[in-house]
């Protein structure tokens, strides 16, 4: 066992006892125990219980991000300020000031990036376990040979989870007999996972960037990305199996929707997202000032319905109000 494989094993231990727990789950409640939609499911629970773990490691690289953000424009005045020096003195002055920033600040450019590299090893063993699992290998915890077995040979609508787009259209063009409700099934997921992936780059890119990083050679890359990650998905989700492909679309949904909520509820300072949550905030009068103060937005008048004026013959038949005394 190598040093990556022992780095995985704690993971891909817990990773099997929660999908062999969800499919116990469900294989209790009465579903089919070998049945395909019985596994698809388990998956689903799966990721979705890793990823709600992970929530308080996203909040941290949110966090993060905010206060890069916050200190760009000092960072960019000190970029600005040895522009075009390259003398070694020049690059000094620079990382120092640079450096004392980050310190008085409280920031850090890598700790945006830390909670990235902590998932990546989960992310690692869900590929791992279910990739296993399609080959009908048994794991390194409760994922027993009879039930990788039961996983392999798992069907929905008629297509067994562990082929994949890539080998039904080798066996089509080969003539020989192949499955078409994989290649159907496995088509819709592709474009399910590519449009999630894109709408998820479009939210951050049209609402969650402010005028300055709009103007930044960062916003070409982020442009670039919006269209370049859907093709990747869409050209490597042709060689998934498909049960490993409802991990990937399971959890493109999820950060499609968590992303909708950070950009919603935590948005970029400065960006459109941030202008539509402080209009909301003040129509609420929730709306409160780094001063204190809060503000809130006057609610349109109602009109008032407009009194017509009465004829002479109408003004004498109308009953007169007795005197007051």
């Amino acid at each position: 066992m190598d040093l990556f494989q022992t780095i995985l094993w704690p993971l891909k231990w817990v990773v099997e006892l929660l999908l062999v727990a969800f499919h116990w789950l469900f294989s209790t409640l009465g579903m089919d125990y070998d049945g395909g939609l019985t596994w698809v499911l388990s998956i689903v629970g799966l990721v979705l219980v890793v990823r709600a773990a992970l929530i308080p490691v996203f909040v941290r690289q949110i966090k993060s991000q905010r206060k890069m953000l916050e200190v760009a424009p000092q960072l960019k005045k000190i970029q600005d300020k040895y522009k075009g020096k390259k003398d070694q003195f020049s690059r000094e002055a620079m990382s120092r000031e640079t450096m004392e920033l980050y310190k008085r600040t409280g920031t850090n450019p890598l700790s945006s990036c830390l909670p990235l590299l902590l998932q990546m090893p989960i992310f690692f063993s869900l590929f791992s376990v279910l990739n296993d699992a399609q080959h009908g290998k048994a794991g390194v915890g409760p994922l027993n040979a009879e039930l990788a077995k039961s996983f392999v040979d798992a069907r929905l609508f008629g297509a067994p989870l562990h082929e994949s787009f890539a080998s039904q259209w080798s066996l089509m063009t080969a003539g020989q007999p192949f499955s078409a409700s994989v290649m159907v099934i496995a088509a819709t997921m592709v474009i399910l996972m590519t449009v999630s992936q894109f709408v998820t780059q479009l939210q951050i890119v049209s609402k969650n960037m402010s005028p300055e990083t709009k103007a930044s050679p960062m916003f070409r890359q982020q442009r670039i990305m919006l269209y370049l990650l859907p093709l990747v998905f869409a050209f490597s989700g042709i060689a998934f199996p498909l049960g490993v492909m409802f991990y990937w679309l399971t959890s493109n949904v999820w950060t499609m929707g968590q992303q909708f909520l950070v950009i919603r509820n935590m948005p970029t300072p400065g960006s459109e997202a941030a202008k539509a949550r402080e209009d909301r905030l003040a129509r609420k009068g929730k709306l409160i000032t780094p001063d204190g103060d809060v503000i809130a937005l006057d609610e349109p008048s109602k009109p008032t319905q407009r009194q017509q004026p009465l004829g002479k013959n109408r003004a004498k038949k109308r009953p007169k109000k007795p005197p007051q005394k």
